[in-house]
């Protein structure tokens, strides 16, 4: 199954990696060298006051974990937002840091159009695509819609009913199968 920038994994119900279990990755750039991605649907404890110069009290999100002391943000604003990187479907990944501060600073930004996450997802060559040979992960399409208007505790659900068929029945399984 091919990926690309913009497309989102979900993970099979029984992962067993509990960076991911249940979780919802959007791809933010796929290629030979390796794979970068965050994890949409994990909130952590932080909330942004605490991480960057801002009064802003927005959540922050567990985008994976590899360097957990990074900052990273996606949004639907790249008008706003200078030398934002577009994914496709109205999504915008990262952008000039100084003007995201300033529009913060300024409370021009809607919540409802950014998230931050701390640390990333990240695949090297060829380790993705053995975990996809291995069926971890469905691919899917997305919208800025569905990313930003999902409450994060449904994502995984809601896209797998989104997807139909056989995924609607997967997005019931309990996440203990001996409940089932």
């Amino acid at each position: 199954m091919e990926v690309r920038s913009g497309d989102i994994l979900i993970a099979e119900p029984f992962l067993g990696d509990k960076h991911f279990e249940r979780g919802v990755v959007l791809m933010c750039e796929h290629n030979t060298g390796g794979s970068f991605g965050l994890v949409l649907n994990k909130k952590s404890d932080y909330i942004l006051s605490q991480l960057i110069d801002t009064t802003s009290d927005m959540p922050v999100f567990y985008g994976g974990p590899v360097q957990k002391n990074t900052l990273h943000f996606i949004h639907r604003i790249p008008h706003l937002i200078d030398d934002s990187l577009d994914l496709g479907n109205g999504i915008a990944w990262s952008g000039n840091y100084q003007t995201l501060l300033k529009l913060l600073s300024m409370n021009l930004i809607n919540p409802d159009d950014i998230r931050f996450f701390v640390g990333y997802s990240g695949w090297g060559e060829g380790q993705l695509q053995d975990e996809l040979d291995q069926n971890s992960w469905y691919v899917s399409q997305t919208t800025a819609t569905d990313i930003f208007q999902t409450q994060a505790q449904e994502h995984w659900r809601t896209v797998l009913k989104n997807k139909g068929g056989r995924y609607k029945t997967i997005a019931n399984l309990p996440l203990d199968p001996k409940l089932n």
